[in-house]
């Protein structure tokens, strides 16, 4: 029997099967042994297989025994190093990124990486700078910069406010029909804002940590939500502190710098890095005004953790 894995609280899943029954079910411990590097095998967005079989107590249970091919997932470094990566969703139409511009501060270099990654796995992105009811004239000036960099890349903007329902009847009509991933820093309304667009969902919401000015999380497993009125699906994951990439290799960074890349076509050098080599086409257009600095200096970040080994390995 096949599903659709909806819900994952870390050990246990919830699997919607062809029959449209939510099935609770394990994951089969050969699963685990197939060398799959990650830190969860099995996510929400998966499309699996299970069968059924006898559990603890002659008990009958349901179990994941193979997971088929995703068409896409994002995927980060993992924070626990003994895993090599941790996979916050598969097979997604779309990737929503909330930010907030303070309260907690949504960083260019994270929302750098968290977009290179999405490039490099084919998912399309958009950004959404909650919290806007909160911004002075200076915070929304700095808002306004980086929705004029990011959309003039490519990546659509939205601004809302989860309190007060500014922007969202515009966010819900893009989010219909489609399985779309909500990501964030703990802290940024994550959860707030899905229950603006999905009332139902009755999400626990937390405050600001005065001593740090950081999100405290309140979302401590991925789970699949319905949007109501829509046969789309919001896909809730806990907060996240870092972005660390992984699978790119030195000279692949620049594809997924959309800017950079396009530039990097009038390179002297195919083998270019955009770093020293003369007739670089990226540095000049760097000098000129043409690609942002701080969209640079990411791209230079993310060379250096894969080229200087910034993160342990694994194993030796």
């Amino acid at each position: 029997m096949t599903g659709l894995v909806i819900k994952n609280t870390g050990s246990h899943y919830i699997v919607l099967t062809e029959d449209g029954v939510e099935r609770p079910c394990l994951a089969k411990g050969n699963l685990r042994l197939r060398g799959i590097r990650s830190t969860n095998p099995i996510v929400v967005g998966d499309h699996v297989i299970i069968e059924q079989s006898k559990g603890q107590a002659d008990e009958e249970a349901h179990y994941i025994c193979d997971i088929l091919p995703r068409r896409n997932y994002i995927i980060r470094r993992a924070a626990n190093l003994s895993k090599e990566s941790h996979i916050l969703a598969a097979n997604l139409d779309a990737s929503f990124l909330v930010c907030t511009v303070v309260a907690p501060e949504t960083s260019t270099t994270f929302i750098d990486r968290f977009l290179a990654t999405a490039e490099a796995y084919r998912v399309p992105t958009e950004l959404v700078f909650n919290k806007i009811d909160l911004y002075t004239p200076e915070d929304t000036a700095y808002m306004h910069e980086l929705i004029e960099l990011y959309t003039q890349i490519g990546y659509p903007c939205h601004k809302v406010s989860a309190t007060t329902g500014e922007g969202i009847s515009e966010l819900t009509q893009r989010l219909s029909g489609q399985i779309t991933l909500f990501s964030g820093h703990s802290g940024v309304g994550k959860s707030t804002l899905i229950n603006r667009l999905i009332p139902r969902a009755e999400l626990k919401t937390g405050n600001i940590s005065l001593a740090h000015f950081k999100g405290m999380h309140t979302t401590t497993f991925s789970q699949m939500l319905p949007l109501p009125h829509s046969n789309g699906y919001l896909i809730d994951t806990p907060g996240i502190k870092g972005f660390g990439t992984l699978e790119m290799r030195g000279q692949e960074v620049s594809h997924y710098f959309p800017e950079i890349f396009r530039f990097s076509e009038g390179c002297r050098f195919n083998n270019c890095t955009h770093t020293h080599e003369p007739g670089c086409a990226v540095r000049e257009a760097l000098e000129q005004g043409s690609i942002a600095p701080s969209r640079y200096t990411s791209y230079l970040g993310i060379l250096e953790d894969e080229e200087g080994n910034k993160y342990r390995p694994e194993y030796k």
